[in-house]
């Protein structure tokens, strides 16, 4: 099978044994979509080696445990962990100490033709939803994630940091529930695609005209500076949410931390269940996100593609 891979520190095209593991399911991909994160790994992130891509879906080609799932149309949660430790026994396996995770840590990825994961991980698609829009379910379930793990009340005051793909998805989660919701960015475009939603829109050169005193703010901008600007627009004991992966060392003032009793939260995979209720009762637009879909035959063009200043959601057709 085809497969976009990062070995030896370069990007290829590249024609590997399709996977055959008795014990999980074999998904054929359909789409797969270009995340920060691989972008990222292509830099270094992760020191991964293998085939790149956590966001697919597909259909069930194989699953002996799970017969049921046979021909469906799926998506899949991207941590697999061992199955027999705490957190697994509990239904969730993102902090498995022994996890791999699809595309990024010891996992062989979707940007390819058939990928592998544990029946237990794949969630059917409501009819409801399109293959384009199932593709969002990983990005949105990270987002959607933040309110796991901060409560959010109708009159919390909320910022997010990045008007890229995340940001934009964290800025539509959070307003469904508060009504109190700025999205800041350098582009005027990419800002515009979420101006339906009710949610307050800021140009980065025009943050001093905010007030310092947002309760959350989420980083989602992928850049170091991000954070400096998070630490400027919090009020004290606010709640300061990382949600950016790169490549590098970050500096902060750490002392503001301290002075401001700040609290940090790195916040990383959502559950794909709620994301997918979210896709299928239109609760967040995503299609507008979609700057390009190339086929997989393009995958090393794609990755330069989604590269690109002013590139949003690039997508890979496993069929064309």
């Amino acid at each position: 099978m085809k497969a976009l891979r990062f070995e030896n520190n370069k990007l290829k095209l590249a024609e590997i044994s399709k996977p055959s593991l008795e014990t999980e399911a074999i998904v054929r991909v359909l789409k797969s979509g270009i995340c920060n994160t691989d972008l990222e790994i292509v830099k270094g992130y992760a020191n991964f080696s293998g085939t790149i891509g956590h966001e697919f879906v597909g259909v069930v080609e194989e699953a002996e445990d799970a017969p049921d799932l046979i021909g469906k149309r799926v998506v899949g949660e991207i941590n697999a962990g061992c199955g027999r430790c705490e957190r697994c026994l509990t239904g969730d396996a993102r902090h498995c100490p022994a996890r791999t995770v699809l595309g990024i840590v010891r996992r062989d990825g979707a940007h390819a033709e058939f990928l592998s994961l544990p029946s237990r991980n794949l969630l059917e698609v409501p009819e409801e939803v399109s293959n384009e829009q199932a593709v969002f379910t990983e990005p949105l379930a990270a987002a959607f994630g933040i309110t796991e793990q901060v409560q959010i009340f109708p009159e919390t005051r909320i910022a997010v940091i990045g008007d890229g793909k995340l940001g934009n998805l964290c800025a539509q989660s959070l307003a469904l529930k508060s009504r109190n919701v700025s999205l800041i960015g350098k582009h005027k475009e990419k800002l515009s695609l979420i101006e339906k939603r009710n949610i307050e829109t800021v140009l980065l050169e025009k943050t001093k005209n905010l007030p310092e005193d947002f309760d959350v703010v989420v980083e989602a901008s992928g850049s170091e500076g991000g954070f400096g600007l998070a630490l400027d627009l919090l009020k004290p004991r606010g709640k300061l949410v990382l949600k950016s992966t790169f490549h590098g060392t970050a500096k902060w003032q750490a002392w503001r931390v301290v002075v401001d009793e700040i609290t940090i939260v790195g916040s990383r995979c959502g559950r794909f269940a709620p994301a997918l209720e979210l896709l299928k009762n239109k609760k967040i637009d995503v299609e507008n996100l979609i700057s390009e879909e190339l086929s997989l035959s393009e995958g090393v063009k794609a990755i330069k593609r989604a590269e690109q200043k002013g590139a949003m959601k690039i997508l890979l057709s496993m069929t064309n």
